[in-house]
């Protein structure tokens, strides 16, 4: 089995900073990176480095030839991304000492994804294999009624939120991920509480309280890994990479959630985005 991913591809640049800046302050940062980003990217790293077949669909600029070739490194399969006239995609992230930031994104060659790129991935996709798609490319709404037409099973992270967007995509879908105020949003623009969006499975992440499961058999909450925070840039990626890459092991999903558990912990102590997502021996070794 294996993992088709339609997802962004960004360049990060991460500023640490004493406080985040209030309107018309001006603030000097106390560190400055550059890391190998995106919702798409980290989530692809992650089921990766989770030992899924991972195979990521997308597009970069000329500027971009570093993040395929990084990508590639972690055990991603990059054939199907293709090479555009725009900008690489770009996230400036500011972080606080307590580990929360925030995130300008221009989207650049994320929304410029050729659909033939897509198709040709697609006509190598086998029934039963997961498609994942995430809020920061085009083709969603195209990739979603494929994925379903080829009998793939469908996974959503709702993020950057849109309701029109989400309801669009939510009769085509197996598992969707939601953050709870991404959940309270859908709820509030359909109606609808997660057991009632007629999705298979929902997951609720909830931060340091953990994540919310809602599936066939009902409700079951998990408890957060209680670790100290630096960074939480990329955590609800590498959460979701990693619930994947359990599910397409054929790990049951309770398994798999109490995985992607531990491997978001570990990376909320971490600085960096993909560049810095623990693989599966680090797993092993971590002792929170």
């Amino acid at each position: 089995m294996a993992i088709w991913n339609l997802g962004s591809i960004n360049v990060d640049t991460v500023f640490s900073l004493p406080h985040m800046p209030s309107p018309g302050e001006t603030l000097s940062s106390t560190a400055r990176n550059v890391f190998l980003g995106g919702k798409g990217t980290n989530m692809s790293v992650a089921a990766a480095r989770a030992a899924a077949i991972v195979h990521h669909i997308g597009a970069v600029g000329d500027d971009g030839e570093w993040t395929v070739d990084r990508l590639m490194e972690y055990g991603v399969d990059t054939r199907f991304i293709a090479r555009v006239d725009e900008d690489t995609a770009q996230a400036m992230i500011m972080v606080d000492p307590k580990g929360e930031n925030i995130v300008i994104l221009h989207p650049g060659a994320n929304v410029a994804i050729p659909q033939a790129i897509l198709q040709e991935a697609m006509a190598e996709a086998q029934t039963g294999d997961w498609l994942l798609i995430q809020n920061e490319t085009n083709l969603q709404r195209t990739a979603a009624t494929l994925g379903k037409q080829m009998g793939l099973q469908v996974a959503y992270a709702a993020a950057p939120f849109d309701a029109d967007r989400v309801k669009a995509v939510l009769p085509y879908l197996n598992l969707l991920f939601l953050n709870a105020v991404e959940a309270a949003q859908l709820e509030q623009a359909t109606g609808k509480r997660p057991q009632d969006l007629g999705v298979r499975d929902v997951i609720i992440t909830l931060g340091g309280d953990g994540a919310d499961w809602f599936g066939p058999e009902g409700h079951r909450h998990f408890d957060a890994v209680p670790v100290t925070p630096v960074d939480t840039t990329g955590a609800g990626d590498t959460f979701t990479g990693y619930v994947l890459a359990g599910l397409d092991r054929g790990h049951p999903m309770a398994q798999a959630i109490n995985l992607a558990t531990r491997a978001a912990a570990l990376m909320v102590t971490r600085h960096g985005t993909a560049d810095v997502i623990p693989d599966l021996k680090e797993l092993e070794d971590f002792r929170p």
